[in-house]
């Protein structure tokens, strides 16, 4: 029972501080963070900015060393892991961020696949199919050879999903990635990660601001002046 319960809690965080700067300047951004995140489930960060919301997604992203604390990630330590390993894990992720950050000169198709390639290895062919039907999982099967420049705000957005969830990651961290969309899309895009949690078993962290989306989340923490100072389950 304790291992299966282990295998089902994808982040753990104890006790996590971290800090900015040095010296005198050195200024405290997390203080004593304790977290979970189960298997499958779908969590929204909210708070003022300034708060640690995108200091906590980079700390369990392995964007960001664990300075002071201890941070398991699918069963593994960060605080002191080597850059291989934080290399490793990072490729078992999917990142969404508020800016598509597209390459312009490059198809739907073409952006997707670099997500597959950051993944390792991966013939051409299967690379292109991979990108297909996570392009088709976001409503984009007819617009693969589509560049950024004649594609919506919406539609570029979804490319980004799509090259965020082309390696069927294990858990996905967004930052504020409905913050330029409409309602709608905004509703698709939450959808779609609250599906692959239900179907595959993908975690969801989500930094956001945007009141829409809070009815869809499993639970809301609220960061204030970089603490947890609210717990809301969502029924």
């Amino acid at each position: 029972m304790a291992n299966t319960i282990e295998r089902d809690r994808i982040v753990e965080a104890r006790g996590l501080n971290h800090w900015f700067g040095s010296g005198d300047a050195r200024k405290q951004a997390l203080f004593d963070i304790d977290l979970t995140l189960e298997r499958g489930s779908f969590t929204v960060l909210m708070g003022p900015s300034g708060s640690g919301k995108t200091t906590l997604l980079t700390l369990i992203g392995c964007l960001r060393a664990v300075q002071d604390g201890t941070v398991r990630l699918m069963g593994h330590e960060l605080n002191g892991a080597s850059e291989a390993d934080l290399t490793a894990l990072r490729r078992r992720l999917g990142f969404i961020f508020q800016s598509h950050n597209l390459h312009e000169s490059l198809t739907a198709t073409q952006n997707v696949i670099m997500g597959v390639q950051v993944r390792g290895r991966v013939s051409d062919k299967l690379a292109r199919q991979a990108a297909a039907r996570a392009l088709g999982l976001v409503g984009l099967s007819d617009r693969l050879d589509y560049r950024p420049g004649n594609l919506s705000g919406g539609q570029k957005q979804r490319v980004a999903v799509a090259r965020a969830l082309v390696g069927n990651p294990a858990m996905v961290l967004a930052d504020e990635p409905t913050a330029a969309l409409d309602k709608d899309s905004a509703a698709d895009v939450i959808d779609l990660l609250k599906r692959l949690g239900a179907e595959r078993g993908t975690t969801t962290l989500l930094v956001t601001h945007d009141n829409r989306i809070l009815d869809r989340a499993d639970r809301i923490l609220t960061l204030e002046d970089g603490r947890i100072v609210a717990t809301t389950e969502v029924s």
